[in-house]
């Protein structure tokens, strides 16, 4: 990638396309959201917070994310239903569930018995390992241009 980094990308020993993948955080605790997307952007990736499904779903009418975090229990439509719409609108687009309670696990049998299977990691997550989880998701599809031998 030639040209200047943008300014997340200064000083950051970060690889070269991070500045380039949108994260789409949806997370309806803001404390949580507004804390996780700093820190995410301060990484390097170009975030987009909503604080609930109904908000994602403005979001990708005019944004298309690279990844999705997505709380499970969300109010009105929980992020196992929007990762749903999410990855019809999105093939590409990577999911990581988080979720601090047990209930999550049926809505994501429900998901998995109707051939959906994403991610989940349980609340809490120290931000290292967010950031290692969503390193290794979008150098899946990606490798060529990650240069930290994904």
């Amino acid at each position: 990638m030639g040209g200047s980094k943008s300014p997340h990308e200064r000083g950051h020993l970060m690889p070269e396309y991070v500045g380039e993948r949108r994260i789409l955080l949806v997370e309806d605790e803001k404390v949580v959201a507004d804390t996780l997307g700093k820190i995410l952007s301060s990484n390097g990736y170009d975030i987009r917070v909503a604080y609930s499904a109904e908000a994602a779903m403005q979001t990708i009418a005019q944004w298309s994310p690279h990844l999705a975090i997505l709380d499970v229990m969300l109010p009105n439509m929980n992020g196992i239903d929007f990762a749903v719409v999410l990855k019809k609108r999105f093939e590409e687009c990577h999911v990581l569930l988080f979720s601090g309670q047990p209930s999550a696990e049926g809505l994501m049998q429900k998901a998995r018995n109707e051939g959906h299977e994403f991610e989940i990691m349980a609340k809490p997550v120290h931000p290292t390992v967010m950031l290692d989880a969503i390193s290794g998701l979008l150098c899946q599809t990606d490798s060529g241009h990650c240069r930290q031998g994904c």
